[in-house]
């Protein structure tokens, strides 16, 4: 497995966020940036879990259809959907039409609003940000990257326990890399130091 590849703009970067285009933008101006809030997690929580199964670039292209479809990720709208808001999913063909995924979105969304009824505003983040780790050294290669953690493990169970669903620890951990929790760009990448 590759190491941090030079693109054709002469940077070096993690190989998969090279090329496409919106891949490459992805990797460059969002993937590990920290990302704090209820409801930018909860939308990175959603995304891993329709991804589950498929290519990121796939939901990556689709992402815009989805905030539409989701209210933009306001979990308090989410989570008063009902069968017909289920159907219409179901036949939007801008997102991922999987019956599973769409109902778990719902029903992680009326988690969400109750434990924030309880807790207040900020507690997904405070959970998800809890699941970081001390620093490692940085991977050198792909297959430096692990598929799950014991953070992202206990992340994973921690919110079944509250509910959650569609969240396994492979899901929790690439959320983890996704939000900026964990810094998975490889040495040489030129937006590893700028992540933190």
């Amino acid at each position: 497995m590759s190491g941090a590849i030079v693109g054709d703009d002469g940077l070096a970067r993690c190989p998969w966020g090279d090329a496409p285009a919106d891949m490459r933008r992805y990797h460059d101006d969002e993937w590990g940036r920290p990302i704090r809030g209820d409801r930018p997690i909860f939308e990175r929580l959603s995304l891993e879990g329709f991804q589950s199964g498929l290519s990121w670039l796939t939901i990556l292209r689709k992402r815009d259809n989805f905030r539409a479809a989701f209210a933009d990720f306001d979990s308090s709208v989410v989570a008063q959907y009902d069968e017909a808001d289920i159907q219409r999913l179901l036949a939007d063909t801008g997102i991922v039409r999987h019956r599973g995924k769409i109902e778990a979105v719902i029903a992680n969304a009326q988690v969400l609003t109750d434990w924030q009824r309880v807790e207040g505003e900020g507690v997904l983040d405070a959970r998800v940000w809890a699941s970081a780790a001390p620093a490692a050294r940085p991977p050198q290669t792909l297959v430096d990257l692990p598929s799950s953690s014991a953070e992202s493990t206990a992340l994973s169970r921690d919110l079944k326990r509250r509910g959650w669903r569609f969240l396994g620890p492979t899901t929790a951990y690439a959320a983890l890399q996704a939000i900026g929790v964990v810094n998975d760009h490889l040495a040489g990448c030129h937006v590893r130091e700028r992540t933190r």
